[in-house]
């Protein structure tokens, strides 16, 4: 009983302890919020105000910060905001506010002035790089918080480069007057790599397939070269439009990206990432029709003139380019302001799509006037010639996207925007185009190697936007074993403001045969221009000054009759087709080409000599494999006289494989010369693929088989035992195709299977060409 008395005593003791203790903090409390209200309204008049410690700031600078007039009265509020204004102003390190009776003592702290500015430890970034985009300048007053922003980009930058680890620590280096160097000191960091890339959900592109879509490169063999393959977290997000435009483009409208994972590995120098995928269904083209409740408009006839067809894979360019033709038939037809709106119907039970055209009046808009801003080299013109509107015609809004990209694809800008506002009056629209200007011109420096022609090395020097008016002029050196060239070209894009192309080309070159050399120079003006949406055609002048000598008392009759100099003119043209412009298949593509020349006065021969050409490319097996087709052939008419060796066609490697260069076709059975043909024929069929190694080593296999000859020689009546038959001759073999950091490798190994015993075999190819 006692025991339990003395334990109540006691809690009751400690709870009347605690309530004082209690109250007693609540009374100081409440006293420091009553007296900071008393300061706070305290109020203050100061006839006299005194700065100390400022040498660079004038002290009426320092007191118009505060906002504190003399004679005026002010709150302990008001010398508050005084003293966060004088901080902030980022002026000074400290700042000390002290009420003196009737006097206001200000005592400051500058921030020194920056003398220097350095960059210590960098290898990767360049000094003059990095000092660049710094905000600390020499000569400013010095600031912690743009130091420290500065010293964050320096980061970032190393960040762009995958140096995840890169820090960066300003470091202040006290000199007199007040004055400093500022120091970055840079700890680089490695190279934090994608070690794997791969992908969750794909069923139809395998792994290898989405890998080249990606900008994001797997670290392969030559990680030590590829930039690609760092880890850059900003450069995912690129990635996954890359992916949903790929996969939109092939028909997969319902494609998305829910997730992408990049774990780091254990040793944090390397990344796996992963993009988690839902493709959906492939969906295809249903039924494609046109409608209007416009009489002057015949649905029928604009049916007649889409591309897409029913049965097509899906693509929005497919679609994009569909309206484009429509609007530009309206145009055509004197209707403005038709516009073309396609209206998908989607059928889920057969994954079709039927889209109708509609075609009704837009809005009544005007193009009011075109303003550019930001080409302070690039002449005006140069950008309004990529407009199909100029001022006053009908605002076509699907024409100014097309201008902007054809702006942007010019490569003279690093950034264009076209952007529409209201002009003077609601029907008119002003098309406001900003640009930044990049360089246009290179310089470079190549290397090459084959083992028909040796080591070469080449320079050449080109400025795309000459003196700002869009010009391309273009200079070329060129030297491998035995041969030589100088090559100049310039090409005005739109000759007296038309799609008209101008270009002039002209050069020296010189080959050593094995019995004989031949000296050209040659000059050539032509113009060139379109005549249908895959199609082009040139004309052309030409003329040629010909030598042929130092021929060997060896060689064949019909060499040493060649022997000599000579001028040559022609006139020709040249029309050629490429499906791949409208992209609407990008799987597939084509390529025609055909030309004439008519050889003239001057020459040898009057002759016409004519070249045709076929390329096709198609991918199958889910774009792992890539099928390619070529078909060339040519052939020379002589009208009068009789033609050279340097009129007549040879066949090279690139155009027939297995066989040495220019060694197939008429020859001299005397001295198993080569002496070219009137008439030639080439086909080449090849396949690449992958051969089951990794993605990442960049190495794909190939076969091919290749079909020719060179056949007929017009006049060979004066030199006995020329064998000018029509042999053919084929060629088959495997390719190993290498991606690598110094340009791509292939290697073709060959096996002629039909041939002439005069036939010189080249069972082993191997080339690599790259400019540094």
């Amino acid at each position: 009983m006692g025991t339990n008395y003395r334990v109540e005593a006691i809690a009751k003791s400690r709870g009347l302890k605690s309530t004082i203790y209690c109250t007693f903090l609540t009374f100081i409390v409440l006293c420091a919020m009553i007296w900071a209200c008393a300061a706070e309204a305290q109020p203050y008049r100061f006839t006299s105000v005194s700065i100390e410690g400022n040498q660079r700031v004038e002290s009426n600078t320092v007191l118009s910060y505060t906002g504190i007039k003399r004679g005026e009265t002010v709150t302990g509020g008001q010398l508050n905001a005084a003293y966060q204004n004088l901080l902030g102003s980022g002026l000074f390190e400290s700042v000390e506010i002290v009420p003196q009776g009737n006097r206001l003592k200000i005592v400051v702290k500058e921030y020194p002035t920056i003398s220097r500015i350095n960059v210590e430890g960098n290898k990767r970034l360049k000094d003059e790089d990095i000092l660049e985009f710094l905000q600390s300048k020499s000569r400013r007053v010095y600031s912690p918080s743009i130091a420290e922003a500065d010293a964050a980009q320096i980061t970032a930058a190393y960040r762009q480069q995958g140096r995840l680890s890169a820090t960066v620590t300003p470091v202040l280096i006290p000199r007199s007057e007040n004055r400093v160097d500022l120091v970055f000191e840079v700890t680089e960091g490695r190279v934090v790599a994608n070690e794997r890339i791969g992908f969750v959900g794909n069923r139809y592109f395998s792994d290898r397939r989405l890998r080249r879509v990606l900008e994001t490169k797997q670290a392969g063999l030559f990680r030590a070269f590829i930039k690609s393959d760092s880890f850059i977290a900003d450069r995912l997000e690129f990635d996954k439009q890359l992916l949903a435009d790929f996969y939109i483009s092939r028909g997969f409208v319902d494609f998305n990206i829910p997730d992408v994972t990049a774990e780091a590995a254990r040793t944090r120098d390397a990344y796996f990432i992963t993009f988690s995928i839902q493709e959906g269904q492939q969906f295809k083209i249903g039924e494609v029709t046109t409608s209007s409740d416009l009489a002057e408009i015949d649905p029928d006839a604009y049916l007649a003139i889409l591309k897409i067809k029913t049965g097509q894979v899906y693509s929005p360019s497919g679609v994009e380019n569909s309206i484009a033709r429509l609007e530009r038939l309206a145009l055509q037809q004197d209707l403005n302001f038709i516009r073309a709106t396609p209206r998908i119907t989607r059928n889920d039970a057969d994954l079709t799509l039927d889209i109708e055209f509609v075609l009704e009046k837009g809005p009544r808009i005007f193009v009011e006037r075109i303003d550019i801003e930001g080409n302070n080299t690039t002449l005006d013109r140069v950008v309004r010639n990529e407009f199909d509107t100029v001022e006053g015609d009908p605002f076509n809004p699907r024409a100014i996207l097309n201008a902007a990209e054809r702006i942007r694809a010019m490569g003279f800008f690093s950034s264009a925007e076209v952007e529409t506002r209201e002009g003077s009056a609601p029907d008119q629209i002003v098309l406001d185009v900003d640009v930044e200007e990049q360089p246009t011109g290179s310089l470079g420096f190549g290397a090459s190697y084959s083992t028909t022609s040796g080591i070469g090395l080449n320079a050449n020097f080109s400025e795309t936007n000459f003196l700002g008016r869009g010009q391309t002029l273009s200079a070329t050196i060129g030297t491998v074993d035995n041969a030589r060239s100088l090559t100049l070209a310039f090409a005005e894009p739109n000759y007296l403001g038309r799609e008209l192309s101008f270009a002039i080309n002209g050069g020296y070159s010189e080959d050593t045969a094995d019995k004989y050399q031949v000296t050209n120079f040659f000059f050539s003006p032509s113009f060139e221009f379109p005549v249908s949406e895959n199609g082009r055609f040139q004309v052309r002048l030409g003329f040629r000054y010909e030598d042929i000598s130092s021929v060997d008392a060896a060689a064949s009759a019909d060499i040493i009759a060649d022997s000599g100099n000579l001028w040559k003119s022609s006139v020709g043209y040249k029309y050629s087709f490429d499906s791949r412009k409208t992209g609407l298949n990008p799987n597939a593509g084509y390529l025609l080409s055909f030309e004439q020349d008519y050889v003239g006065p001057g020459s040898s021969a009057q002759y016409i000599r004519t070249l045709a050409k076929a390329q096709a490319e198609q991918s199958i097996m889910q774009e792992e494999v890539i099928l390619r087709a070529a078909f060339e052939a040519g052939a020379i008419n002589v009208l009068s006289g009789s033609t050279k060796i340097t009129d007549r066609f040879f066949l090279n490697t690139a155009q027939m494989r297995g066989f040495e260069p220019n060694s197939i076709g008429p020859y001299d059975t005397a001295t198993s010369d080569p002496l070219g043909g009137n008439f030639y024929a080439a086909a080449r069929f090849e396949a690449e693929f992958p051969i089951g190694l990794p993605a990442e080593y960049g190495i794909t296999g190939g076969a091919f088989l290749d079909v020719g000859s060179v056949w007929g020689l017009d006049d060979k009546s004066s030199v006995p035992g020329i064998d000018d038959g029509l042999h053919l001759r084929s060629a088959a073999g495997v390719s190993i195709f290498w991606k690598t950091a110094i340009g791509p490798l292939r290697f073709n190994f060959s096996r002629p299977i039909l041939k002439q015993s005069t036939d010189k075999e080249l069972n082993f190819e191997f080339t690599i060409s790259t400019a540094f």
